[in-house]
């Protein structure tokens, strides 16, 4: 095994880190308490060309891989401003694959090069109130009437839909009853967000305010038959591609969360001082921060196989959800400690540490929970039966 850094992925880290830098805490922490989107970093990072890491040269992008993006994210959300500035830019660095994938050539040269340049947001909307992580249960349904679709339905937790021009849009084009396997008959749009039909409602959250979340009610919404990435009845398939890279890209999100935090925490631990001596003296605090850099470092480990993995085409499932449980578990034991070193200012906003503890806490449910990815490595590891 080498576990040697190549130069390209030096000057990624450095570059990133370096435009971190020009948004401090206090940007972070003014966009947070304003409910604001990050406009000023969101047009940086696309000034920089880094929302095309992962679109095809011919398109405007750098057409690199998945060990890119998650270096690319793990720095972002290092530079402290977490899943906040990580979900500003997901979308626009791996959230189109399906339609780099599927799409026709004519969608691709529509929307790819918008997305390189940062002019164009786009939502992703799958999850419905009652579906949840049971995707094959969503009722959004498209009726094909001639050029166009009509449609109807419900999504919950979309994230930047307020923010978004376009949607890739998950729905049904055939009811669950009608098909031979649940997962058939479901197809996937790249449409229009903001027109006629569609209504959307803030949510209310524990954190990551600078970004919205969303619920969209859909009333005969009409979608031309142009705007489908793909075949009809082929969306579940098409999505499916995308579900290890993103279980590693939200890894990375929560593996730079947790280093930021364990950074603030041991830094605050060498300068405070109680009873006369600094507090990062006291094994008490000394242990628990200790205990963190290494569940750091070995959810990193996972996080780095599963990118090798997928970047040369090697079956990574089980790398990926496990790197996913890994780094959110330690990115929130991380950002907790980091609050428990603080002390009383840790619940300060001031100090950004209870900012990092309220955004990791997310990812241990999205985007797919700790007890789902205890029942894929269940079942498709250890061959238990099926527990769910």
């Amino acid at each position: 095994m080498n576990f040697e850094i190549s130069d390209d992925h030096k000057d990624i880290r450095q570059a990133v880190a370096a435009l971190g830098r020009r948004f401090p805490d206090n940007y972070w922490m003014e966009k947070d308490q304003k409910h604001e989107f990050p406009t000023e970093f969101y047009e940086a990072f696309a000034d920089g060309g880094w929302l095309g890491v992962c679109v095809p040269e011919e398109y405007g992008g750098m057409g690199m891989g998945i060990t890119e993006a998650s270096i690319i994210l793990e720095e972002v959300a290092a530079s402290g401003g977490a899943v906040s500035a990580c979900t500003a830019v997901h979308g626009s660095i791996f959230g189109l694959e399906p339609v780099i994938k599927f799409g026709d050539e004519n969608m691709k040269r529509e929307v790819l090069p918008r997305i390189v340049d940062g002019s164009l947001h786009v939502a992703f909307s799958v999850t419905e109130p009652d579906a949840g992580l049971d995707t094959t249960r969503i009722t959004t349904f498209a009726r094909r009437d001639g050029d166009k679709y009509i449609v109807n339905g419900r999504k919950i937790w979309t994230s930047k839909a307020l923010e978004s021009e376009k949607v890739l849009l998950l729905t049904r084009t055939t009811k669950r009853e009608d098909v031979e396997k649940p997962h058939q008959g479901m197809t996937l749009f790249l449409t229009d967000l903001k027109t006629a039909g569609v209504e959307m409602r803030a949510i209310h959250k524990m954190g990551r305010h600078a970004v919205s979340s969303a619920e969209i009610f859909i009333d005969d919404m009409e979608i031309p038959v142009e705007h489908r990435v793909g075949e009809e009845g082929r969306g579940f398939y098409y999505l499916l591609n995308g579900l290890n890279p993103e279980r590693m890209l939200v890894a990375a999100s929560a593996l730079g969360i947790g280093r930021v935090a364990l950074k603030k925490a041991a830094a605050y631990a060498n300068q405070r001082v109680v009873f006369g001596r600094p507090i990062g003296m006291n094994q008490g605090i000394q242990f628990p921060l200790a205990k963190v850099q290494m569940e750091l470092d070995a959810a990193e480990m996972i996080l780095r196989k599963a990118t090798w993995l997928y970047d040369n085409d090697k079956e990574c499932g089980r790398e990926a959800n496990t790197a996913k449980y890994l780094c959110a578990a330690a990115a929130f034991e991380a950002t907790d400690r980091a609050v428990q070193t603080h002390g009383g200012m840790g619940y300060s906003a001031e100090y950004a540490v209870e900012r990092y503890f309220r955004e990791a806490r997310m990812l241990r449910i999205t985007p797919v929970s700790e007890e789902m990815i205890l029942n894929y490595i269940g079942q498709h590891v250890l061959g238990l039966p099926r527990s769910y």
